[in-house]
């Protein structure tokens, strides 16, 4: 028997850094391991020890097209055997498809954007001519606002999508929503770890845009360090200027939706992301189950993100293997 561990299951090792600290201040054993290529021997079984999976619908867009294929095998493999995974097969495909999200938001009663998915690109323009203008087009498997534009007309659209900009999505799968006005510029997105609140946080769309990714990788050019102006954005972010702050007593009946939402779908850890509307609605629109946490927010927030999940990591390898040390 080998010894019990938590096997972190990722492939961006630039987002790790404060899970890292966070398992080793929790006094939690893990290892990484990196599901970008590789062989998977079937014969084998797997190590002992549970299994976390972290594997974001964005790998393609940092070289890793083959991760979510290589993921679903792994995590075939790990269930077939009986190994817990937190986050597993399941949670898997909502993370990879905006469809599965908001198919299964809306049949839980949770509002989401008036959605139409197109699969192969030929369809779009026809697909969007009787949507509401403004509308936004987004890949169903998409990362950081690389993907989502907004439309003020279906001619502004056909242009695009015959130009040399339009970007392929990775599964073929296109989506026309309903553009959402916000009622100021902002979104929130709401941290629960093993159905509870850990907290909310806003983050700025004028200067953000669609790129809302929290972690501090995201805003900055990994060649020139230079801030990045997002998709979307209409204020250029400026030094010191900080896109994501704590919602601090955040209270709203949507946060029982979503623990009662990850509890039904077996989401142990997840940030989800609404927009209050200028028409006063609550509208859900993304499921992120490899969230990642901004160092700004971690340092005023009543607790910590990445600790939480150690915490219950460290929980679950305890009651897989009670024995061991």
């Amino acid at each position: 028997m080998t010894t019990p561990v938590v096997y972190a299951l990722h492939e961006n090792p630039e987002w790790f850094g404060p899970f890292r600290a966070a398992f080793e201040a929790e006094g939690v054993p893990v290892v990484e391991w990196l599901l970008v290529d590789g062989v998977l021997d079937l014969d084998e079984v797997p190590p002992d020890g549970i299994f976390w999976s972290r594997i974001s619908a964005s790998s393609h867009t940092r070289g890793h097209g083959l991760t979510k294929e290589y993921t679903r095998s792994v995590l075939n493999w790990l269930e077939a055997h009986g190994r817990r995974t937190v986050n597993g097969r399941r949670v898997l495909e909502l993370e990879v498809s905006k469809v599965d999200q908001l198919t299964a938001l809306k049949a839980f009663g949770i509002d989401v954007p008036r959605t139409r998915a197109v699969i192969g690109s030929q369809h779009i323009v026809e697909a969007a001519r009787t949507f509401p203008t403004p509308f936004i087009t987004k890949h169903n498997q998409g990362g950081k606002g690389l993907s989502v534009h907004r439309f003020d007309s279906v001619a502004e659209l056909d242009a695009w999508v015959n130009s040399d900009d339009f970007e392929e999505p990775q599964d073929g799968i296109t989506l026309v929503q309903e553009y959402l006005a916000p009622a100021q510029p902002r979104i929130t997105r709401v941290e629960i770890v093993d159905g509870e609140l850990v907290y909310a946080i806003t983050a700025d769309t004028a200067r953000g845009g669609y790129q809302l990714c929290p972690a501090d990788a995201c805003e900055v050019d990994a060649t020139t360090g230079a801030l990045i102006t997002p998709p979307g954005a209409t204020i250029k972010p400026g030094a010191g200027q900080k896109l994501f702050a704590l919602r601090e007593g955040f209270e709203h009946p949507v946060v029982e939706q979503y623990r009662a939402f990850t509890r039904a779908h077996g989401i142990e850890v997840a940030g989800i992301e609404f927009i209050e509307t200028v028409d006063g609605r609550v509208v859900t629109y993304d499921v992120n189950t490899n969230t990642n946490y901004n160092a700004d927010v971690e340092a005023v927030a009543p607790r910590s993100g990445p600790r939480q999940i150690a915490r219950l990591l460290g929980r679950v390898l305890r009651e897989e293997y009670p024995t061991a040390r």
